[in-house]
């Protein structure tokens, strides 16, 4: 692959340039009743606004299939009774029937034809959402940890993230004229050719950003896998502020070294009305020195790995106008969701649903999608909260609510309790095939199959009941955080994967490449003798990922635990 020239900006950065309000001829296409595709650099603008063009990679043989993928903008990931209802019929009035979650907290509709995409989005507004921002080179959905608050404080930190989702959003037109208005802007109007943005500027920012709230002991949002995090210290019903993690990042590609995932660093304390502050300052760190000739060098965390932290502090002092302090004393314990029934600080229950891959929909004696349905029909006043772990929170539910919604789930063969085995329910993918244009090889439609196998292969070596998280992506940009998994696979061409081992529960450590390549009809012959090994030579409640940490990579991982307790 040809290395890009670091004097000139990629076709990306042209392109934001040329027509800083984002606008490009999308307007203009839909209009066109006999456009079924949108060109490709008007899908590198379409992406500031949610959605990205891809094809039925299934179908290629026949003839390339165009289709939409839209994307919520949910912070926080929660939604009212009405807007789940919205999102779950413009799935099956336009998309394909299913809603997919997202590892952001989001939702996202497959298989949307060309000119069903206006009128989805216009009515994604009209619910009060949006797409603006979903995807694109600006901050993403910002996720926040959405079990209803045991303490007050829990609260405060849902409302400091929409806070942040609000100052940092682009404030280009453009969005409201395409998606509302129906009107294609003019792109030699003076204005519109000039448009700076505020906050970002005329070209945006070199790639993705990424900020993530979470509280401890819980780290249910892979904190250090964003580029800005917020670890919540709290006393009680107070919160007294938060520890800020900068430069975190999956994306990798596969054979260039100078691609990593990165862990996120703890830069230090500061108070919880500096939040947007120190989001701005970061934000317009990666604005002014992210790397604009090389997109798969792009990321924040490729600014903090070569400046260095000290650096990186002071320039956070510098432009939030405040002075960080230290870090003050957190601990991790999980990444998990709390499945079933569970009782809020206010006395109100909330119910986490296990959701197999994320994918929400009706199958044979798992009618999922209409089950949540007729929930927010039934009992309007829940809200809906979606988790990082790609499942479904029904919360500020009453106790007398709590029978009728049990049954009603049950009804459609949704269980509150027990609703997967644990290796399931501690398993994520991203969707790769047919419909992302990355994918290498399957994962979605992979990965609940193999974990069926390995199952049954821990159950015959007596490991059974033992949970190991499990992530599968298909390609190496790492959109399940595979890297922070006991046991990864990611995808390097049909029906091969390369395997990592070694993450933790806590969210602390990334993994390591253990086998380059493994076939996946092999896979079973490559765990027997490992998954054998960790039962003979574990240490008393060793999780697999710890112990595979301190057998393959002793020294690093000794490292890795000095680095941690000085953090």
């Amino acid at each position: 692959m040809p290395v890009p020239d670091p004097t000139k900006p990629s076709h990306n950065e042209v392109l934001k340039d040329a027509i800083p309000t984002l606008a490009g001829n999308l307007a203009a296409t839909m209009a066109d009743p006999e456009a079924d595709r949108f060109s490709s650099d008007d899908t590198q603008f379409l992406k500031f606004h949610g959605a990205y063009q891809q094809d039925d990679r299934d179908l290629r043989k026949t003839g390339k299939k165009f289709m939409m993928m839209i994307r919520g903008r949910i912070p926080g990931g929660v939604m009212t009774s009405q807007q789940y209802i919205t999102f779950d019929d413009l799935s099956t009035e336009y998309g394909n029937n299913t809603l997919r979650l997202t590892t952001r907290q989001s939702i996202q509709f497959h298989g949307v034809l060309l000119h069903g995409l206006g009128p989805l989005i216009k009515k994604i507004n009209e619910s009060l959402l949006s797409t603006l921002a979903a995807c694109g080179d600006v901050n993403r959905n910002i996720t926040a940890s959405p079990t209803p608050a045991y303490t007050k404080a829990r609260e405060l930190v849902y409302q400091d993230s929409v806070r942040v989702a609000d100052a940092l959003n682009p404030q280009t037109k453009a969005y409201h004229s395409i998606w509302i208005d129906g009107q294609q802007l003019n792109l030699e109007d003076e204005e519109n050719k000039n448009f700076v943005d505020p906050l970002y500027g005329k070209t945006y920012l070199p790639r993705k950003f990424k900020i993530s709230f979470v509280t401890p002991p819980s780290n249910d949002m892979d904190v250090f896998t964003n580029d800005l995090g917020y670890i919540a210290i709290t006393d009680g019903d107070e919160l007294l502020g938060y520890n800020v993690t900068i430069g975190g990042g999956m994306g990798r590609s596969h054979n260039q070294q100078a691609t990593f995932p990165r862990l996120a660093d703890v830069v230090g304390f500061i108070p919880a009305d500096k939040a947007v502050a120190i989001a701005k300052a970061a934000l317009t760190i990666h604005r002014d020195h992210g790397d604009r000739s090389n997109r798969k060098h792009a990321r924040l965390k490729y600014v903090v790995a070569e400046k260095g932290l000290e650096w990186i502090r002071a320039e956070l002092d510098r432009r939030a106008e405040i002075t960080i302090e230290d870090a003050r004393p957190y601990e991790f314990t999980s990444t998990g969701d709390l499945y079933g029934w569970h009782r809020a600080v206010d006395g109100t229950l909330f119910l986490t649903s296990y959701v197999e891959m994320g994918r929400i929909k009706d199958s044979e004696g798992h009618a999922q999608k209409t089950a949540f349905r007729q929930v927010a029909e039934q009992f309007p006043h829940v809200e809906f909260r979606l988790s990082a772990n790609q499942n479904v929170i029904i919360a500020n539910v009453p106790e007398s609510d709590r029978g009728g919604i049990t049954d009603l789930l049950a009804s459609h063969g949704v269980k509150v309790d027990n609703q997967a085995s644990i290796l399931h329910s501690a398993s994520m993918a991203c969707p790769s095939l047919p419909t992302c244009g990355l994918g290498l090889a399957e994962s979605e439609r992979m990965l609940p199959p193999l974990i069926d196998r390995i199952e049954k292969l821990g159950g015959e070596l007596g490991l059974g009941g033992e949970e190991i998280i499990i992530r599968s992506t298909g390609c190496p940009n790492g959109c399940a955080r595979p890297y922070m998994a006991e046991m990864a696979f990611v995808g390097k061409a049909p029906g091969r994967y390369q395997f990592w081992l070694g993450g933790n529960a806590s969210g602390t450590r990334l993994n390591r490449v253990f086998k380059e390549v493994i076939k996946e009809a092999e896979i079973e012959a490559e765990l027997t003798p490992l998954l054998t090994r960790y039962k003979a030579e574990r240490t008393e409640s060793e999780r697999f990922g710890d112990f595979a940490a301190r057998v393959f990579w002793p020294e690093q991982d000794a490292a890795a635990a000095a680095e941690a307790a000085n953090n």
